[in-house]
């Protein structure tokens, strides 16, 4: 190799380098790790438990100095078993009254039981929460921080859902309790958001965003958008140009009403390099968590929403 070809190769490597060093827009993922530990604190954010309690009541600090408006949603839900849990989602708004507006949601909650974890006497504790119930609610935080000294070029809604994760997914029993509410509450009758985006386990040290496939039926050109949007950001190692199957999550209520709404989501939650799942067991901690995911993530959610 000559010495033109070793210069050639140097400046596409620091190229490469440069594309992935540094955030590039104000969000701030180091912060939003911070959030994500102060979620932790409160222990499991199991609906109709004192840690939830807490947690909800938490968002709603955080989100009334920014947000310009903060709405709650408050209802009981009757369980397959009978019990009666106290359930709420949080609306944060920003421009309120722009016709334009553009939806993001996640969900607060954890699942009460880590039926996933490998070691039976495991299986019947609560999931910690670190990546799938506190990285979308610190991605929200931060992002609140970003749009309160930059207001978007749309109206945005960031809504945080309850009862995601509480039941039974294959028979679609007592679970996506928040956002089938809120699909059947909207803010208003002729509630149209120009897309949506739905933001889960989004802080995985592994990240790995594959488009989803319900996403991609209901909705192509705002999957188009937004790995668009990533790739012009330098992050197209983390959004993929793949296909990850069909998921099963907070997206579809609104979807079947008529809204526009992609999940943005890391399923492939596992060790890098070994056999062990993180996902529904007691290895969702914050050691699994990294300021850099949430900084990628972060940077699109800015970047959709805030004009350059």
């Amino acid at each position: 190799m000559n010495l033109r070809m070793i210069a050639v190769l140097s400046a596409l490597l620091a190229l490469a380098a440069c594309r992935d060093a540094g955030p590039r827009t104000a969000f701030d993922g180091n912060r939003a790790l911070g959030y994500v530990r102060d979620q932790l604190a409160f222990g499991p954010r199991i609906p109709g438990t004192e840690g939830a309690r807490k947690t909800g009541d938490w968002i709603v600090q955080k989100m009334r100095p920014l947000a310009d408006t903060v709405i709650e949603q408050r209802w009981t839900h009757v369980t397959a078993k009978g019990d009666t849990l106290p359930l709420r989602n949080i609306l944060a708004r920003f421009r309120p009254k722009e016709k334009q507006r553009v939806l993001y949601l996640t969900h607060w909650d954890t699942r009460p039981v880590a039926d996933y974890s490998p070691i039976l006497g495991d299986q019947t504790k609560p999931v910690p929460g670190a990546n799938d119930g506190a990285s979308g609610p610190a991605l929200f935080i931060a992002l609140a921080e970003v749009l309160k000294k930059t207001p978007p070029q749309y109206g945005v809604d960031l809504l945080f859902v309850d009862g995601e994760d509480y039941g039974d997914f294959s028979k679609d029993t007592d679970v996506l309790m928040g956002s089938k509410y809120f699909a059947d509450h909207l803010p208003d009758p002729d509630y149209q958001p120009l897309f949506g985006v739905l933001f889960d386990m989004i802080g995985d040290a592994q990240l790995d965003i594959k488009q989803e496939s319900y996403s991609i039926q209901a909705a192509p050109e705002i999957v188009a958008r937004v790995w668009s949007t990533a790739d012009d950001l330098g992050y197209s190692k983390y959004f993929l140009q793949e296909g990850v199957g069909a998921i099963i999550d907070d997206h579809l209520p609104l979807i079947k009403k008529g809204l526009r709404v992609i999940d943005v989501i890391d399923i492939d939650y596992v060790e890098q390099s070994g056999p062990k799942n993180y996902h529904h067991t007691v290895y969702d901690t914050i050691d699994k968590v990294s300021a850099k995911s949430l900084q990628v993530v972060g940077d699109v959610a800015v970047s959709l929403v805030v004009s350059k």
